[in-house]
Order: C-alpha cells, then structure tokens, then sequence
C-alpha cells in the first residue's frame, strides 16, 4: 500500500487570533461564520462563577495546544444573556462546540483535562484536518469516484488495518459499500467503528448517507405530496415527508428549502425533527458543498434572528 503522507504543520497562530472574548454584537462572525472554517469552542463563564475559573485556563492551554486548528471564543454571560438564553445556558460553565454553523457538541461543569483533550481532538477530527491524508486513502477515493467500489472497499480496509482509528478510511469503507448496493454491510461496518472516532466527521457523514439512503426506501410520490403540502401549508408532517421525497429523489436544495420552512414554522415539532433532519443533510454532504454551506447559514439565520 502507498506510504502515508503527513502534511507539515504551519506556524501556529497568535493567542489572540485562536482565543476571543466575544459579546451578542459580534457572535454571528466569531462563532457562526467562523466555524464554517474551522470549529469553535464556546465557553460561557461569568466572574463570580468558581468552577469557570478552573475550566476557562485549563480549556484555553488545551486549546492552545491545538494551535489554530480549533478557536475558542468566551462569553461572559452576566453581559450576554440574550446569547445565553438562545442557547439554552442553565448553568456554568457551560461549553458549546460549532461546527459548520451549527452547535455539534457540549458539556457542562469542569472536566478533567484528559477528557478537554479528547473534546478537542474529536473537534480537530470533526473538521478533517488531522496532517493530511496519504497517497492510499486519496487513491481509494478516486476509485470510488470511478465507480470500483470493491477496489475501493479493499483500500480502505488495508488503511484501517494500519491505522485503526483513521477516521477518512472508516468513513470511505463504509460509504464503497453504499455505493456497492451493500448497505446492510455497511451498516455493520459502522457498528463496528472505534469508539474514540464514532463522531468524527467522516463517520459522520456516512452515517447520515446512510439513514438518509434508508429514508429514501419509504419515499412516497412526489407529486402527491407535493399537492398535499399545497392545499395544508401547515401540514407539518405532510411537509417533512415532501423534505424526505425530494431528497431521495436527488433534488437535495429543494428538500433543504422544504424543511427550512418547516423550521421557521414550528422549530419545535416533533421534537425538532426539521432540524435534525436538516443537519443529517448538511453531515452528509462535504464540509466545502455549497448547498450545505447555504443551507447551514439560513438555518442559523433562523436560529439567531
């Protein structure tokens, strides 16, 4: 198998470049819009709170040590508490991960710093960057770009076997076996992904190809559901299931739009299926797909407004 290539890293950047104090007036640009490049650590703290004066430096040297390839942005919420509201904040510290535009992990308390360290590097893994990838997992995605999923699956097999917790491979086995027409392997091979990658990006993003492929199953017609969202638009359920009928039929923008509206109507429906079903989409997609990097900024829109 080709030698792995590991990317050199770039000289780190400055602390303050990597770790903000941020306030509601600029929110929007240092976390939402930031973290469609890179993910960003949201600490809320206030001065009076103990606990934050533990977590807040033991959290910034973790952060730092990542050097740039995590941000983190602190909101004292004595001064922010319209941000903290919308977040739902109930106690500090409370720490929220962003990713992509959206909110893709939390804690709340002080944690040990082994456990800040492996907050961090699911995030660093979240966003693809772990050093570049080698000379196999790119040739193993170019055959399954050319349709030769098993070579495909075979490579990605060979990676994972000298480096069992590379997430890129995990990821392309299991979506070569989609692409196989194998899902029932694939969705054995995602049961059988390490514990300390199961929500890295890629894994991620297979697994939602995955539910989504298995939605498209019970997909009803379109045009019937279409006419039925016309004559109710507040037919919640007949919209979701108009979401699901498009996105299987590969008119994924439209499906996006269905349940933004859905979203905007009642974000609280079925427990939030609208959008939940919204991020399924958007993990499923690459990080860099236009239509994801749109729809996750109209959701955050809404989220925001």
């Amino acid at each position: 198998m080709a030698e792995m290539l590991i990317g050199e890293n770039s000289a780190a950047p400055a602390e303050g470049d990597i770790i903000k104090d941020v306030t509601e007036a600029d929110f929007m640009k240092e976390v939402v819009e930031k973290s469609m490049q890179v993910p960003v650590i949201v600490d809320f703290w206030a001065p009076w709170c103990g606990p934050c004066k533990t977590l807040g430096p033991a959290l910034e040297a973790e952060v730092a040590k990542a050097k740039g390839r995590v941000v983190m942005a602190k909101v004292n919420v004595d001064e922010n508490q319209m941000i903290a509201s919308q977040l739902r904040v109930q106690s500090i510290p409370t720490v929220y991960a962003f990713w992509q535009g959206q909110p893709v992990d939390a804690f709340q308390g002080a944690l040990p710093q082994s456990e800040l360290k492996s907050f961090i590097d699911k995030l660093t893994q979240l966003s693809g960057d772990d050093g570049g990838l080698g000379e196999a997992l790119e040739a193993a995605e170019a055959m399954l770009a050319e349709g030769a999923h098993d070579d495909a699956a075979e490579t990605f097999r060979a990676i994972i076997g000298e480096e069992p917790e590379n997430a890129e491979a995990w990821g392309g086995l299991i979506r070569a076996q989609m692409a196989g027409g194998k899902s029932d392997e694939a969705a054995q091979t995602l049961g059988q992904v390490p514990a300390a990658i199961a929500s890295a990006g890629p894994v991620e993003a297979a697994r939602a190809q995955l539910q989504l492929a298995e939605q498209a199953a019970s997909a009803g017609p379109l045009d019937d559901l279409s006419a039925k969202v016309e004559a109710d638009p507040a037919d919640q359920q007949a919209r979701f299931d108009y979401a699901t009928a498009l996105h299987a039929a590969g008119h994924v923008e439209a499906a996006i739009d269905q349940l933004l509206e859905s979203f905007r109507r009642d974000r609280e429906w079925n427990d939030g299926a609208a959008k939940t079903q919204l991020i399924t989409i958007f993990d499923a997609l690459k990080p860099t797909d236009p239509i994801a990097q749109k729809g996750r900024r109209r959701l955050s829109s809404l989220i925001f407004a």
